[in-house]
């Protein structure tokens, strides 16, 4: 099933790299009380993800700050390390974006957003969606059916509806 406007974001354990290495993420903790963007994409490094998406966030960060928007998590099937290495070569972690990994694609699987592409070796990763969430519940979302295309999940396309 796919989430939709005003469904409760399911709970997942998700990847960072902290102090010590990998550290666990709790979604539902990431999201309780506040004001939060998430997009997903299909991975860290390629074409559209990394030319077009990420730097789309980039670009709006501040306009998101100013509208209240606690953070801004960016959420791809990668390892934390693949998506530390991607935020540290986009300055994605230098504008303040958190990128998290989804490993098993536990996140992307439960809110319906996996797809496979064994041609260029995906299997499930996530399609491209942008959603703007308050205290867990979605309030606004988007979704690109084309994997090469990065339009209403553009941070400048989910700014304009919140």
């Amino acid at each position: 099933m796919t989430i939709a406007v005003g469904d409760k974001l399911p709970d997942a354990t998700l990847l960072r790299i902290g102090a010590d290495g990998p550290e666990a993420v709790s979604m539902s903790e990431k999201l309780a009380g506040r004001k939060v963007v998430i997009f997903g994409l299909p991975g860290a490094f390629t074409g559209t993800c990394t030319t077009a998406h990420v730097p789309s966030f980039i670009r709006t960060k501040d306009a998101f700050d100013d509208k209240g928007v606690d953070e801004i998590i960016c959420v791809s099937v990668n390892d934390p390390f693949v998506m530390q290495a991607w935020g540290d070569a986009t300055g994605a972690d230098a504008a303040g974006l958190t990128l998290l990994g989804d490993a098993a694609s536990e996140f992307t699987a439960a809110i319906g957003m996996a797809f496979d592409a064994p041609p260029v070796g995906f299997s499930q990763r996530s399609k491209r969606y942008a959603l703007y969430a308050e205290d867990g519940v979605v309030k606004v979302f988007h979704v690109d059916e084309n994997p090469g295309v990065c339009e209403t999940t553009a941070g400048e396309a989910l700014l304009a509806e919140i």
